[in-house]
């Protein structure tokens, strides 16, 4: 049961009976109700209510929220915001005491940071886990239940175990239900279980000797909460609600994965820490020099904190936060447009490590689209080109060698072996249910012995080979490489287009098709080769037909002959076309058309054909034969509905025209895209639930299957395995056939302990708790359920593959980016503080900055310059490098390096610059004179200010690159808000510096002279030329084979440890639902 307003408790579900193996009286008295009439008069009012207070409401538990104050302490109980309090604290006591507009707006300024940082960090936090609240809208508002015998309607959340449901077209099921009674009901459950079609419902008790394995897609005399009713109507007897029902648990499991925090995050803390010792030293160091460096009678305990109090809020990475939140968003900006949705936004960087992705076949990999890609005949095979969009017959090439042999894993089989083992044979799944999408499966106990050889002996396929490569025998009807007529396809294939009632999609696309994906497959490649396929139907209507059944897998239809697809000489005749399993179509041939012409037969070569079936079921294709007969016109009237018989009794009487192999083929972006991945680091692995040879065939297309990984492991063989065995087992396989959402759940985890870090796909209710569990979940957005779309990190808008190695690129340009904005933000910072001590140290009298000067540069240098990186498109090669390790740290020894060299080189350049500027313009008056206060010094800080600014602005034109060299035109393009915000910087550091009231009042400064602006841009390109000159000394190093990209594990990173435990969470076992439907 839920708790307080459906606040999650922390409770352990107590095991659930088997409802499903108990018979409808044992369900009865298990909940201690009368069998006899219970159905009809259901629960009284009181029972009802004491029910409702034992059992609890029928609603989904949810994690406890977060109050506003929670949310707004997590933010701001940090060590820097700590400082930076201190440091308002102090000037407002200073508002009292000294200079109250200066403070005052020191105040404001720092207030204004923290709210701002505080707010962007609570907004971040609003966008994040909605998973259960999307379990929780796919309940049903209202039920139909039987109480003191009368159907009334109750709101769901007051139903309870016990009650009965009368269920009807179209109801949302209220909670898990045992079938009482049972009108032609159906329940839609792809949400649940992942079963593509409806559910035919059941009342009779299900017999199992391991009743808690029968997976819930099996369970027919189950209805579950949240499913729909697909057709008809019943009554079931509510058995759990709430968290005790099947969505309950995995609304538990989604509740009980904890997020994870990102690499970037826990290096910004880390990074935060340190700074805050750093800062914290310093403005101690700060406060004793400018204390005792002080004459006795002048010193002033409150000034130097004060003094100190700069310098500590000069190094406080103020904007760093925000400057993150950007990078990520402009990241997630162009994701979006590339159809990757990010769901929250540290997820980015987490792309660009990820070392491993899971992903499923079926629409992710592949087109979700059933096609013909190859039509076998006695001599030849054509290759058809799934992915043109030009209608032709150039679409279909004679191509001998395309699947001509055996794939690797079947060479040695007898061919009955592989008949019998291939994924067009009518076998049960792993979970007992029978294959529901390809109708026209085979049995390979139906080809008589005598048919079946070994591999190797047909003389028809080694008169074929020569050296081990297929080749065309003969030239008919056209050579290699040659594309045959539109006639030739018009009548090969018309019995794949007549011998159907699929309807074509609209411009042989998706939309508006009506049939079996496999039929319309041959009527999508007779489109595309050219032939008009809806004419070509209505010129040859059916005259009378064997329908299709399960029982005999063949279909056969009558037509009158038309001379465009039968030939000529035919008029006294009628044609029948018969498609099928091609094992029960062989038997009914004796003869063959040569070369799948229409003009010419011959004897039939049965072990020809056995052979070229077995070849293409190993490479994971499906066959269906078409064949062709003639009757006499007297044969059959119109309208005749004729039994299997009026085939199969015939004898052998049929010509077989040619065999189609069908599959659905791998998306030709995804080829390319695993084949970046490979090159990018990135292990790409396929889970599907298909077969395990078309699971290798598509794997072999698109790259997954190597020398490395040259198998396919099931999902039965992982769930033989144990713990250690599966961790061997994920290394050594990357295709996973046959897999339950259980198994993704122990792939993802085997691969986190071996240190990978793992994305994985999904698209159902079962799939969320792996999604969780994944370092990036990312779901599908047109396919997925809303369920596995909240439990993701990212979300696939066209559930296409290839986009997620956009994101990954996306996602190594933000790791790159942010340890630019590091390498910009932290110098400036640091030499900020550092300016304020080094001025002091070397004798002058008062701070270089003011604590304006130095909040204003921080925020807008950080939020202008930082920006600049933030935003720089990815540098050339970025997908050649392997995937950053895990436990690396932001900050390695080589970017520490270059921090610490942009700090003293731009503390060096401020401090001398001022210096400078004193021996100009002091003039020989004393320190102490109003002269120096009110001339001399307001010019010191200006050229302070300016020379540190622009030195900021040279170390970013610099930084924008982390290898090349920023001298030359590269640094023209490409990135145009990097001379934005120059321009911006410029236009306001001459506000800043000459605009009245607002430069000396405010910022303490004072007009500057032209010769201060030549010592600006002279000691800016110092700051640019050591930059880049380190940049060239890294080059010299990378060029002998040194790390100098901090890729390798240094003194500053971690080394992860992995947790071994690979075991599933409780309540997992419910997600062995039935087969991964792709």
């Amino acid at each position: 049961m839920s708790g307080k307003d459906g606040v999650m408790e922390e409770q352990e579900l107590k095991p659930q009976p088997n409802w499903h193996a108990m018979t409808k009286a044992e369900c009865l008295s298990e909940l201690g109700l009368p069998a006899e009439s219970h159905q009809t008069k259901g629960l009284s009012a009181e029972e009802a209510a004491a029910r409702l207070e034992k059992y609890g409401r029928n609603m989904l538990s949810g994690k406890e929220k977060k109050s506003l104050l929670a949310k707004i302490w997590e933010q701001v109980a940090n060590v820097l915001v700590g400082i930076l309090l201190f440091v308002a604290a102090i000037s407002l006591v200073r508002v009292f005491t000294d200079d109250p507009v200066t403070n005052g707006i020191q105040v404001g300024i720092i207030i204004g940071v923290i709210v701002i940082n505080t707010t962007i960090g609570i907004v971040q936090e609003g966008s994040a886990e909605k998973a259960a609240e999307a379990l929780k809208a796919m309940l049903s508002a209202d039920a139909i239940v039987v109480r003191g015998g009368t159907e009334v309607k109750v709101p769901a959340d007051e139903i309870v175990p016990g009650d009965i449901v009368m269920l009807s077209l179209g109801d949302r099921v209220p909670a898990d239900l045992r079938m009482l009674t049972v009108s032609q009901l159906a329940c839609a459950e792809a949400a649940l279980t992942g079963e593509s079609v409806p559910i035919d419902k059941t009342v009779e008790k299900i017999e199992s000797d391991e009743p808690k394995s029968v997976p819930l897609g099996d369970r027919h005399n189950m209805c579950f909460s949240a499913t729909l009713v697909a057709q008809g109507s019943g009554a079931g007897l509510i058995v759990a609600t709430g968290d005790f029902t099947e969505i309950g648990t995995i609304n538990q499991l989604v509740n009980k994965v904890e997020d994870k925090k990102t690499a970037v995050l826990e290096q910004i803390d880390t990074v935060s820490k340190w700074l805050a010792v750093f800062i914290v030293i310093t403005a101690v160091v700060t406060f004793l020099v400018s204390f005792f460096t002080t004459d006795v009678d002048n010193r002033d305990w409150l000034e130097s904190l004060s003094v100190a109090l700069v310098c500590a809020v000069a190094m406080i990475p103020e904007g760093l936060e925000a400057i993150v939140t950007v990078t990520y968003a402009w990241a997630v900006s162009n994701m979006a447009s590339q159809n990757a949705i990010i769901r929250a936004l540290p997820a980015v960087e987490t792309l660009g490590s990820v070392t491993t992705i899971c992903s499923d076949k079926t629409g992710t990999l592949t087109k979700n689209e059933m096609s013909l890609v190859a039509w076998v005949t006695s001599n030849a095979r054509y290759k058809v080109d799934t992915d043109s969009t030009e209608r032709s017959n150039k679409n279909f090439i004679r191509d001998d060698a395309y699947m001509a042999e055996r794939a690797d894993h079947t060479k040695m089989m007898k061919t009955r072996d592989v008949l019998k083992s291939g994924p067009g044979v009518s076998t049960h799944d792993r979970f007992g249910k029978k294959e529901q999408d390809f109708p026209y499966t085979m049995r390979g106990s139906v080809i008589d012995k005598n048919f079946a050889s070994e591999h190797g002996k047909k003389a028809a396929i080694e008169a074929a080979i020569e050296a081990g490569v297929p080749a065309a025998v003969d030239n008919l009807p056209v050579g290699a490489g040659e594309s045959p007529d539109l006639s030739f396809f018009r009548q090969g294939l018309a019995g794949g287009v007549l011998c159907s009632k699929c309807t074509l999609g609209k411009d042989g696309g998706r939309e508006g098709e009506i049939g079996n994906p496999t039929e319309l497959s041959i009527l999508r490649a007779s489109y595309w080769g050219g032939v008009e396929v809806n004419q070509m139907k209505d010129s040859s209507p059916i005259i009378a037909e064997v329908p299709f059944s399960s029982e005999y897998k063949f279909m056969a239809t009558v037509h009158a002959p038309v001379e465009a697809n039968d030939g000529s000489g035919k008029d006294d005749k009628l044609i029948i076309h018969v498609k099928g399993a091609p094992d029960r179509m062989i038997p009914l041939c004796d003869k063959q058309f040569k070369a799948g012409m229409l003009s010419e037969t011959e004897e039939i070569d049965r072990d020809y054909w056995i052979e070229q079936i077995a070849i293409l079921s190993s490479h994971g294709l499906r066959c269906l034969a078409l064949l062709r007969g003639e009757l006499d016109k007297s044969a059959v009237s119109e309208g005749d509905q004729l039994g299997p018989e009026f085939v199969q009794d015939k004898g052998q009487w049929l010509t077989i025209v040619g065999v189609c192999a069908i599959m659905d083929p791998p998306r030709p972006e995804c080829v390319d895209a695993v084949s970046e991945a490979k090159g990018a680091g990135v292990r790409v692995a396929m889970i599907t639930g298909d077969h395990k040879d078309t699971a290798l065939a598509i794997g072999l297309m698109l790259g997954l299957v190597d020398e490395k990984y040259s198998s396919a492991i099931t999902g039965p063989e992982l769930d033989a395995m144990g713990d250690e065995e599966i961790k061997g087992a994920v290394q050594k396989y990357n295709v996973f056939a046959r897999a339950s959402p259980q198994n993704k759940i122990r792939i993802v985890k085997a691969l986190q302990s071996q240190g990978e870090v793992c994305g994985m796909t999904g698209d159902g209710v079962n799939d969320a708790p792996a999604l969780k569990a994944a370092d990036m979940g990312v779901a599908m957005g047109k396919e997925g359920t809303d369920v596995a779309r909240e439990a993701s990190k990212m979300i696939l808008a066209d559930d296409n593959f290839a986009t997620i190695i956009v994101a990954v690129r996306e996602g190594r340009v933000v790791w790159d980016n942010l340890r630019k904005v590091l390498l910009v933000n932290t110098p400036i910072n640091n030499a900020q503080g550092l300016s304020v001590l080094f001025g002091l140290i070397c004798g002058l009298p008062d701070t270089p900055l003011t604590a304006i000067q130095v909040l204003y540069c921080n925020l807008i240098c950080a939020v202008t310059l930082g920006f600049v990186t933030a935003v720089e498109p990815a540098e050339d090669g970025i997908m050649d490098q392997p995937p950053r390790r895990v436990g690396k740290r932001l900050i390695g020894r080589y970017l520490f390096l270059r921090i610490a060299l942009g700090t003293v080189t731009l503390v060096a350049c401020t401090v001398g610059s001022t210096f400078w500027a004193r021996s100009l313009y002091l003039d020989g008056n004393s320190e102490t004179s109003d002269y120096y206060y009110d001339e001399v010094l307001p010019l010191m800080r200006s050229q302070a200010s300016n020379t540190l600014t622009f030195g900021a602005c040279a170390i970013t034109m610099s930084a924008r690159f982390s290898y090349n060299s920023a001298f030359g035109t590269r640094s023209l393009y490409g990135n145009k808000f990097a001379w934005y915000s120059l321009a911006i910087v410029g236009v306001l550091q001459v506000a800043i510096t000459y605009i009245p009231g607002l430069n000396d009042v405010i910022f303490g400064m004072g007009p500057m002279k032209g010769e201060q602006w030549g010592i600006a841009a002279l000691f800016s390109f110092v700051v640019f030329v050591v930059m880049e000159l380190e940049k060239g000394v890294r080059r010299a190093l990378k060029a002998k084979g040194t790390d100098v990209g901090d890729s390798e594990y240094g003194f500053f990173d971690t080394e992860p440890k992995p947790s071994q435990d690979i075991s599933l969470p409780k309540g997992a076992s419910h997600l062995n639902l039935t087969t991964v439907k792709n």
